[in-house]
């Protein structure tokens, strides 16, 4: 990966403001701080920028696609169709991820192959993808260095009206550190704040046992709140792979259709789901694991009952495990206003 123009000359003395991120209680109590990096710092300057470009569509070749436009706020950043649509009107092969808690992916490794080795990696690329902004970094700079407002801006965050793509990186991945979601009915529950319905707390159980459920192994358990171990598993969708996913970034036959386990946080919002956006509804989903798992020679040893087609939950067990899916979602991420579009 090639950054542009980067010159440093006049930033080792710039000092922004610094930005202090809410953590929540939980997070704080059962994870260690937030990963971020000692050359890309949290500034209020520079998450504003973020933030201002995120929604902007400038960076796509015709000013017609933002980052936003395929992460919507008010779908977790997530995006409500299968497949997003580029500038040309092509669209990819993936679902698009909601972009949530990413400051705690410790691993590094994003997107659903783990391609990108960072979050600057990651918010570099679909500027010049030529299915996403089919732009190319140095028409993106002119247009931003050509606009009244960006070069104040840059100078602003990161000392420098001088703009190139490695500040257009970092700003964008200072705004999604701050995309913090910790407020569900589930967090309000741990901090004894509201009660779990008796159809959730059965959920919560089916979703610990091991005879049931069996889910907590690649999605945590209430002492995890991330609700995912960020790492990649086969998990019994298709025999063979059209896509390979995390083989395709490794070359190796062992992570031939293995992808990234997905935050169960903000399931309300996310949908469709699985790493193609193959299943329409949380009950699909569910169905999945209970009576549709398909071997295949890298499915995932945790997907023990493949033989069976899958854990064979009850009706009952299948609802009160969606009731408690549900109630790890957090209607105040998708309104705070810190969230939506600079006014």
């Amino acid at each position: 990966m090639v950054f542009l123009n980067c010159q440093s000359d006049d930033r080792a003395e710039y000092q922004a403001t610094p930005f202090q991120l809410e953590i929540p209680r939980q997070f704080q109590e059962k994870l260690p701080a937030p990963l971020i990096p000692e050359d890309n710092p949290l500034t209020e300057e520079g998450v504003a920028l973020g933030r201002q470009l995120f929604f902007d569509p400038i960076l796509s070749a015709d000013g017609t696609l933002a980052c936003a436009g395929c992460h919507q706020p008010q779908q977790s950043f997530d995006d409500p169709r299968q497949f997003s649509i580029g500038i040309d009107g092509e669209a990819g092969f993936r679902n698009a991820m909601p972009l949530i808690n990413l400051a705690w992916n410790f691993n590094e490794t994003f997107n659903w192959d783990g391609s990108a080795a960072s979050m600057e990696i990651q918010a570099f690329e679909p500027v010049t993808n030529p299915i996403e902004m089919h732009n190319t970094w140095s028409q993106a700079v002119a247009s931003l260095q050509a606009h009244p407002e960006y070069p104040s801006l840059f100078e602003q965050a990161f000392g420098s009206s001088q703009i190139d793509s490695t500040m257009v990186s970092k700003a964008l991945a200072q705004f999604e550190r701050t995309l913090i979601s910790g407020n569900s009915k589930f967090d309000r529950y741990l901090n004894g704040e509201a009660t779990l319905s008796e159809s959730e707390a059965n959920g919560l159980a089916v979703f610990l046992d091991e005879e049931r459920g069996d889910c907590f192994h690649c999605h945590g358990n209430p002492n995890s709140p991330l609700w995912t171990d960020n790492i990649f598993h086969n998990n019994g969708l298709d025999e063979t792979f059209n896509d390979r996913g995390r083989g395709d970034v490794t070359g190796d036959p062992r992570d031939f259709g293995l992808f990234k386990t997905p935050t169960l946080r903000n399931l309300a919002y996310t949908a469709p789901y699985m790493h193609d956006g193959r299943f329409a509804t949380l009950d699909e989903v569910i169905d999945h694991y209970s009576e549709g798992l398909v071997y295949s020679e890298t499915i995932d040893p945790l997907m023990k009952k493949v033989a069976e087609g899958g854990v064979q939950l009850t009706d009952k067990d299948k609802a009160d495990l969606k009731a408690f899916l549900l109630s790890l979602s957090d209607p105040e991420f998708i309104t705070n206003s810190a969230h939506l579009p600079p006014q």
